[in-house]
């Protein structure tokens, strides 16, 4: 079975241009570069609301501050899929993925929580650890998440993402870690209405789990929530997801460390630049991570199979640049795809992403060295041409990389490319590619309509 999503990055509309020295980026004032911003995020509403309507299951967007240059900008995934779920009623909504160590762990849960409830429960939620200084020290200062110390940011995402399934799958809880105390310790609640509360009979919690009843406290004024011994012990997050026990929980995967951890926590993973060789040894080490910890589920459903299982929406995803060419126009396509992804590259490149560029059997690229056009397609990261070409590079991927069931994100977003463009390739690739790949799979995933009526 086929499950197949539409990826987008934020990119610039503005044109791209590349300098005398061979730097490819988008060519605008800073005046203009904040006007494209704000197309690119009215786009990602109006294509997320366009992919359901066209048959795409999922619609994926990163989380990416502060970037003139013109490759991504993507600053709040989860309000941008808000509108959208308001507009759909069918379509998975992914994050590839929030930047959890940029957030606090408890704010993000509940905003999670607060779109799969307004969405009816289609939350995917991805999780990630960031990479880029200018991002990760900025706002990620206080729990120690800058990516130039590894063990320190490995530690503030898995208590990140722990607390966040507290607030997701506990009625009431507390938690000590490094990074976090919740609630703090020195929280004083001598509210009335609270301690009424938990005297309920009714109620899971005893009055004694939540709050440590105390003397008036001779050293505090004010009013008699505060000037008290009485401290909160637990606290209880709202909304919880509808998804039960939570959203199903992605990270996306490059290195065999990220790769491991994923599958023994039962987080699925995305895979997005690597070519086919690399995506199954990915995939191999994925596999056999998971069966060692023996198939970890929040579902506890045991096996799932190889490389996706439609069923239990459980695995690893890949993604694709797609652009199919007008047989008119296919020399003009081609140069502006090849612009748009060398802009990206330009990019990703220097942060080491051009290193996994690389197959198996070659050596790892110097990260100075230029990623070029020719060598993604070359390497079928980038796959442009025709339809059939489109549809028998896919579907030759599927079977490099042992895909059982197959999911797949297309990355139709491009620099310098306008909204309504990026929307006519997703409508092309819908109606003429779409229905080719799901038949050679044995059919396309049905989702049901979930979505609330906000109209009546």
């Amino acid at each position: 079975m086929l499950e197949i999503g539409v990826f987008n990055n934020g990119a610039s509309s503005l044109p791209v241009v590349t300098t005398s020295d061979g730097v490819t980026l988008n060519d605008g004032t800073l005046k203009e570069v904040h006007e494209a911003a704000q197309r690119t995020l009215v786009n990602q509403v109006r294509q997320g609301i366009l992919a359901e309507k066209l048959g795409y299951q999922s619609f994926w967007l990163t989380e990416h501050h502060f970037q003139p240059e013109g490759a991504e900008m993507s600053p709040n995934p989860l309000m941008i899929q808000m509108a959208i779920a308001a507009h759909t009623k069918r379509i998975r909504l992914g994050q590839c993925a929030n930047i959890i160590v940029w957030h606090h762990p408890v704010r993000f849960a509940e905003q999670v929580a607060l779109l799969d409830v307004i969405s009816g429960g289609r939350v995917e939620c991805g999780l990630g650890r960031g990479y880029q200084p200018r991002e990760n020290e900025v706002l990620g200062r206080p729990y120690g998440s800058t990516i130039q110390d590894q063990e320190r940011n490995r530690r503030s995402f898995e208590e990140a993402v722990a607390l966040a399934v507290k607030c997701w799958t506990e009625p009431s809880f507390s938690h000590r870690g490094e990074n976090f105390s919740i609630p703090p310790t020195y929280t004083k609640w001598n509210h009335k209405q609270t301690i009424a509360y938990f005297q309920l009979e009714k109620v899971e919690r005893k009055l004694e789990d939540v709050i440590a009843l105390g003397a008036p406290d001779m050293y505090s004024a004010g009013n008699p929530v505060q000037a008290t011994t009485t401290t909160l012990k637990e606290l209880q997050v709202f909304p919880q997801p509808l998804q039960k026990p939570h959203p199903q929980l992605w990270e996306p995967l490059t290195s065999p460390r990220s790769i491991k951890w994923a599958a023994e926590h039962g987080l699925n993973g995305v895979c997005i630049v690597e070519p086919n060789d690399r995506m199954r040894r990915n995939i191999d080490m994925y596999y056999e991570a998971a069966a060692k910890a023996n198939w970890p589920d929040m579902h506890n459903r045991g096996q799932f199979r190889y490389g996706w299982d439609a069923q239990k929406r459980r695995g690893i995803m890949t993604s694709r640049y797609i652009h199919i060419t007008n047989s008119k126009t296919e020399k003009r396509d081609m140069e502006r795809a090849a612009a748009a992804i060398e802009l990206q590259f330009d990019y990703y490149g220097p942060f080491g992403f051009g290193a996994v560029v690389a197959r198996l059997d070659e050596p790892m690229f110097d990260l100075t060295k230029k990623v070029t056009a020719s060598m993604l397609r070359e390497r079928e990261i980038a796959i442009q041409g025709s339809k059939q070409f489109v549809i028998d590079k896919i579907m030759k991927m599927k079977k490099e990389c042992g895909y059982e069931d197959f999911a797949f994100l297309g990355w139709f977003e491009l620099g310098g490319f306008e909204g309504a463009e990026i929307e006519e390739q997703m409508q092309i690739f819908a109606e003429e590619v779409m229905p080719v790949i799901a038949r050679e799979c044995g059919g396309k995933v049905d989702l049901p309509a979930v979505g609330l009526n906000f109209a009546g």
